[in-house]
């Protein structure tokens, strides 16, 4: 999905409440489990069978593991019935490897392994606290993104002057972090966080999974908008390329899962240690006087689940108060609850109450994050 080096090793979901395991997840990545108690090429139906420790012992290269007769397939075949629908005559090949990413210089997708077994996806979720494509719909997003690279690949546009003035330098060096500027119209919003704007490609990519949804209805979304240029001009560009064959055919895949060494455990130290850092605490302080952690109400409701049932309202209160998007009213919400559920925070008092206060809670938040420079978002 990116370039170089950074499309060789991993892009992952740049929503920051995941960024750092904690407690459990520590623990078990630090326990010691023997070598000699590793499980030799376990058959995906074996994988049900073992606890957190043993599967973590695992190599991914011995995870016997497909894409076909798992729900990804419906997926893919989906993808490749919206790019029929448009005329289009490509067809990226899908494997899975370690993260979701198009390589340079490949026309193909490479989906994490994770999802290709429910087992894999409990553990996911429980190490990273989010399951990146983990549902139809955020899977059929990425999916579209990624086929976005890779027609850029397939097609070698990126070579178009045009292309390059509509969207930039591609060479430009890509970046570890970037800061989002919410306000801009510049870009269309597709992946989560504004990732249009973290490189031009990124930007292609965006701008092609929002043309290529169905329904979108982008002419009317983006009226008005900078952005609706770049749509009108990839409009323009797929249309020139329908029913032609793609200039770059080859089925290579980079870092399938069978040529990957490392253990589970490994991964995971690997990928929590790139998001252990600059952790978002600062919603701590006031999410504690907001709700409790103390013991005498921990039978009481989850503050998390109160924030998922009442964020819609309140979300949608502060974008009127502020006249900031919701969309990125809705990104601060999804942080705060993932630090509720976190620091197991409940709900001790009247709701309407908290709804209020909330609303307070968040609008200083989203304003805060407006003017911040610490939130600097990960590739």
């Amino acid at each position: 999905m990116a370039i170089q080096v950074a499309r060789e090793t991993s892009r992952f979901n740049v929503t920051i409440r995941i960024l750092q395991a904690l407690n459990n997840r520590s623990s078990i990545i630090s326990s010691k489990t023997s070598s000699k108690s590793r499980p030799h090429r376990p058959s995906a139906r074996s994988l049900d069978k073992m606890d957190d420790s043993q599967l973590l012992d695992l190599r991914l290269c011995d995870l016997k593991l497909s894409i076909k007769d798992t729900w990804l397939a419906p997926c893919i075949r989906r993808l490749y019935d919206e790019l029929a629908d448009r005329q289009l005559r490509f067809r990226p090949h899908c494997w899975l490897s370690s993260e979701w990413f198009s390589p340079d210089g490949v026309p193909g997708i490479a989906i994490p392994f994770y999802l290709a077994h429910p087992r894999l996806m409990r553990l996911e979720d429980k190490m990273m606290l989010d399951i990146e494509g983990g549902t139809k719909t955020s899977c059929m997003k990425l999916l579209r993104h990624e086929a976005g690279h890779a027609i850029e690949v397939a097609f070698k546009l990126t070579r178009r002057p045009r292309w390059r003035k509509i969207f930039g330098n591609p060479s430009k060096p890509y970046p570890t972090h970037y800061r989002p500027r919410p306000f801009s119209r510049d870009y269309v919003l597709h992946l989560d966080w504004f990732y249009a704007q973290s490189h031009p490609t990124e930007d292609f990519a965006e701008t092609f999974a929002v043309w290529l949804r169905p329904g979108t209805m982008w002419r009317r979304r983006y009226r008005n908008w900078p952005a609706l240029k770049k749509l009108e001009y990839l409009d323009d560009l797929m249309n020139e390329l329908a029913g032609r064959p793609p200039m770059l055919t080859t089925r290579e895949k980079s870092d399938p899962l069978s040529s990957l060494k490392m253990t589970l455990r490994e991964y995971y130290e690997e990928k929590q240690g790139r998001y252990g850092t600059d952790y978002p605490a600062f919603y701590d302080r006031d999410l504690r006087r907001l709700f409790s952690e103390a013991p005498e109400h921990a039978k009481c409701p989850p503050a998390s689940q109160f924030l998922r049932s009442t964020g819609a309202r309140v979300r949608n209160r502060v974008a009127d108060w502020t006249g900031i998007y919701a969309y990125t009213v809705d990104q601060i919400l999804r942080e705060m609850i993932g630090r509720c559920r976190d620091l197991k925070l409940r709900v001790h008092r009247p709701a309407e109450e908290l709804r209020t206060e909330l609303a307070i809670l968040l609008t200083m938040q989203v304003t805060n994050y407006i003017h911040s420079n610490e939130h600097r978002l990960a590739l």
